[in-house]
């Protein structure tokens, strides 16, 4: 099991930056893919960004491409989320997630197979 905590949420102007940080509990973090996701008010949750087990490989929905950067320190049991050129239409809660996932290389894309969450950080973008 691992629990997570987001930070680095806040309000920022649009073309602005901003980075998320989750802190995870446990020994074992390099068994499990992390993924960022959001939610915005009256929308469902979705996909944001993934990272490996070990870091080698990402994925990333659409609109965050060329924009956001995701990251993990094993050794720090940390997972990050760079976010620049930031748009009004990025405001929304972002949840850190976890999924315990056997392939070394594999990246999840899918909501609703994470296991873990975290309790969300706020990010707001102000036009």
């Amino acid at each position: 099991q691992v629990q997570l905590v987001e930070s680095g949420g806040g309000l920022v102007q649009a073309g602005g930056s901003l980075r998320l940080s989750c802190a995870a509990s446990g020994r074992t973090f390099s068994s499990y893919v992390m993924g960022w996701l959001r939610q915005a008010p009256g929308k469902e949750r979705e996909f944001v960004a993934a990272i490996s087990r070990s870091g080698g490989n990402t994925d990333y929905t659409d609109s965050a491409k060329g924009r956001f950067t995701i990251s993990r320190d094993n050794a720090k049991n940390m997972v990050y989320l760079q976010m620049n050129s930031l748009k009004p239409e990025d405001t929304a809660v972002y949840y850190c997630a976890a999924r315990n996932e056997g392939n070394i290389l594999y990246v999840e894309t899918r909501v609703h197979e994470y296991d873990y969450w975290g309790q969300g950080t706020q990010v707001t973008v102000s036009s």
